[in-house]
Parts: C-alpha cells; sequence; structure tokens
C-alpha cells in the first residue's frame, strides 16, 4: 500500500496490474483512533488530494463513510457515500448543532472489523461545517445518514463505537474486542476500510 501518495499498484495472479486503496485503515487499538483531531484551516489542493485518496479508500473498503484519523490524518473531515445515486461528499469542519429523537441501531465500524452492536443514537441531526470549496454546508438527516454523521463525528473527536456501549454491552464487547485483537496479533490480516453501518 502507498499511503497518501495516491493509488499503489500490484499484481493479480494472472499478471494483470490490481489497483490498491491508498490508506490502510487503523484498527482498534491504534492510539491515533483514542485522539481528538484538529480543525482543518486550509482548504487547498493538498486537501483535495487528501479527499480523493479518502474515497478511494472509502470505496474499496467498501463502506459508508472515511474519517481522516481511521487513516492516521488527524484533521477534522470526513467523507462519505450512501449509494443515493448523489456520489461521494465531503464534509470539513463538522459540528452537529442540533438533534432529536431516539434510534436503536445495529452497528459496526471498519476500525472495529467484523463487530457490531445495537447503539442508541438521536434519530435527526443538524450538521453543518465545510465543503471543498470552503462554502458553507448545513444538512438535516435523520436514521441511517444522521447515524453516519454521528458516527463519523465520534471519530473525530477519539470516540469508537464500543464507547457508546452500555455497561451489559460493552462486557461482552471487551471479549469480543480482546479475541479480534488476539486474531489480528496471530494471523495478518488486511484491514477493512471505511464505515460499516449493519
Amino acid at each position: 500500500m502507498v499511503g497518501g501518495a495516491g493509488l499503489g499498484v500490484g499484481h493479480r495472479g494472472d499478471g494483470s496490474l490490481l489497483l490498491m486503496a491508498p490508506y490502510e485503515i487503523r484498527v482498534i487499538g491504534d492510539p491515533v483512533l483514542k485522539q481528538r483531531a484538529v480543525d482543518v484551516t486550509d482548504i487547498d489542493g493538498r486537501l483535495a488530494r487528501l479527499v480523493e485518496d479518502m474515497v478511494q479508500t472509502m470505496y474499496d473498503a467498501p463502506g459508508l463513510g472515511l474519517a481522516a484519523p481511521q487513516i492516521g490524518v488527524q484533521q477534522r473531515l470526513f467523507v462519505w457515500d450512501l449509494n443515493d445515486g448523489t456520489g461521494a461528499h465531503t464534509l470539513v469542519n463538522p459540528e452537529i448543532v442540533e438533534s432529536a429523537g431516539e434510534w436503536s441501531y445495529l452497528e459496526g465500524c471498519l476500525s472495529v472489523p467484523g463487530l457490531s452492536w445495537e447503539i442508541v443514537r438521536p434519530k435527526d441531526i443538524h450538521v453543518v461545517g465545510r465543503d471543498l470549496d470552503g462554502n458553507e454546508v448545513s444538512i438535516e438527516a435523520t436514521e441511517l445518514a444522521g447515524r453516519m454523521f454521528q458516527h463519523e463525528l465520534d471519530h473525530l473527536d477519539g470516540v469508537l463505537l464500543v464507547d457508546r456501549l452500555d455497561d451489559d454491552q460493552a462486557k461482552d464487547a471487551r471479549r469480543q474486542v480482546r479475541e479480534l485483537m488476539w486474531a489480528i496479533d496471530e494471523e495478518p490480516v488486511a484491514p477493512r476500510r471505511g464505515l460499516s453501518l449493519r
């Protein structure tokens, strides 16, 4: 894999070329996932190239969303594509300004591969931020879209979905995560990429 330098190129068994994602997704246990990301101060060509690489990494996952800290970049931005025909989007320096209701949903995270839990979050949210042109963006989202925004914002604040579990879930989750970490240590596995909502 080529981190941040564009798409890597590998070879298939038949000799043809295979494009690989520019970044590997960081998995639970990596300290970068527990740190609060810093505000983006310059929306420029470098940030646009980072976003292109993030989108490719998200699609290769496949995932619905990808926050910069998940690839080791401590900046407050994320990309998403809810497969609604509108393509990939970017939100820079996002902030939830309103939330309402409650919605329980089985939620997974590709930084915690293969595991998911029923998580209660607000059903409706209003998020603001900037796009790649520096324009203000205001989005009202509900259910799956609202959950995706909240999930990605959690990554920007150093919060993983395991931090959202109730006491009973957390006890079981500690065992599951410990088993996951042992499996990762014992056998090299390709990290999964992006946001996974199940």
